[in-house]
């Protein structure tokens, strides 16, 4: 018994919208504990969407259907449905009623296309959209198949979902075991090497854990199926214990942690400031800072300083120093760091400078070559140098040397 998710529209296709539905009803799925094992997307053509639904009925009891439910004569998912099943399509009083309502409620008059929106199968249940025009169905037209379907407008189809299809899911017995997850995070270690460190644990069953690695990150998620979230908390700290004991620092957080939540706890937890200097990062690294709310107590400000002639006025880097090494080098970025905690008096500087690209690289000073610099309370100051790689585009390494810079002064502070 498993769930299958088909969007249905030629704009998914073609990369024009983001598919956000289905991130969503996945989610959503987990959290009932309903397995799920496909997921499809399909054009707007009648004959391959019934060759979708003809193999997902075989292999899975629920099936939901976002997209196609308009009136305009691309939307063609209800008709198509019920045209595979052999059903005629019956007109519901009840949804012409609510769609002139809410019609009226503009001031606008339900044009005759709309009526096409009340149309579903002899025999299926409306799913009410209480945000728009377009009603979905819940509908069993063959014994242990139930099909539910979903406008493709993202906030109807989640309204729909929590109001109608979740007690409805539990009504037939869903949801009974639910499945819960937490995801740990990990900077300064690649996807193979923490692998390779936790793969006792990847034999598991529950919970289990599972890697998964995106830009400058790798993440492990824990997954338990129990009755209740108690019960899941007790599988997963253990393990999840077990793991940050063996990644040490380079875990820094869990689930929707950032690291620049994560750093901001940090200095107001030891009352400390920062201020940032930025070259190639042009800004972004203070605007990490600022992103999260309450970021003044410890982030006083920063200086751009992309031409060397501010890194010498604002920041007092040498202009010997520039002459013989280079901006992008670990001289100019200790001294950037150190001008900037002097400036503004903070308790920590930090520092960015480097080749984000596409020009500019040398055989000597490659694109992706970045240099950080941190300088800390006590007035010691160190450079860091990252190779991001000239295979990454500029900002790629923009927001790489911005997470680097924030993980090393997370642990600079956890180590002093």
């Amino acid at each position: 018994m498993s769930a299958e998710i088909i969007c249905v529209g030629t704009e998914l296709l073609l990369g024009d919208i983001v598919n956000t539905n289905v991130q969503f009803l996945a989610k959503e799925l987990a959290s009932l504990g309903i397995p799920h094992y496909y997921q499809t997307v399909v054009g707007d053509n009648p004959i391959r969407l019934q060759e979708v639904i003809n193999i997902a009925s075989k292999r899975a009891s629920i099936l939901l259907f976002t997209g196609g439910l308009g009136p305009t004569p691309d939307d063609l998912t209800t008709e198509t449905i019920a045209q595979l099943f052999n059903t005629p399509l019956e007109e519901k009083p009840e949804i012409i009623e609510d769609i002139q309502g809410k019609f009226a409620a503009r001031g606008r008059e339900m044009t005759d296309n709309n009526r096409k929106q009340a149309l579903l199968p002899q025999g299926a249940t409306i799913l009410p959209n209480p945000g728009g025009t377009a009603p979905g169905m819940i509908w069993q037209p063959i014994p242990h198949l139930t099909i539910m379907t979903f406008p493709g407008v993202p906030s109807e189809m989640k309204r729909m979902w929590a109001e109608t299809a979740v007690p409805y899911l539990k009504s037939q017995g869903w949801g009974k075991e639910i499945i819960f997850s937490r995801m740990l995070r990990f900077r300064g270690i690649g996807e193979s090497a923490l692998a390779a460190k936790v793969n006792h644990l990847f034999n598991l069953t529950n919970p289990t854990v599972a890697p998964y690695a995106s830009v400058g990150e790798v993440r492990l998620r824990i997954c338990a199926k129990t009755a209740s979230e108690a019960e899941a908390i007790a599988l997963f700290d253990p393990v999840a214990e077990e793991i940050k004991k063996i990644a040490g620092l380079d875990y820094f957080g869990q689930d929707d942690d950032t690291i620049a939540e994560v750093v901001g706890k940090l200095l107001r937890e030891n009352q400390e400031t920062v201020s940032v200097a930025e070259s190639c990062t042009g800004g972004g690294l203070g605007a990490m800072f600022t992103t999260i709310a309450g970021s003044s107590d410890y982030f006083w400000g920063g200086v751009i300083a992309y031409d060397n002639r501010v890194k010498m006025s604002l920041l007092g880097v040498k202009s010997e120093d520039l002459a013989e090494y280079g901006a992008v080098s670990d001289t100019v970025a200790q001294q950037m760091a150190l001008g900037v905690k002097e400036k503004l008096g903070t308790s920590w500087g930090l520092s960015t400078t480097g080749i984000a690209g596409p020009e500019g690289g040398t055989e000597t000073k490659p694109v992706g070559l970045v240099y950080l610099g941190i300088a800390d309370p006590d007035g010691k100051v160190e450079s860091i140098e990252c190779r991001f790689g000239d295979t990454r585009d500029r900002s790629s390494i923009r927001y790489l040397s911005e997470c680097t810079a924030l993980d090393q002064l997370r642990r600079k502070i956890l180590v002093r």
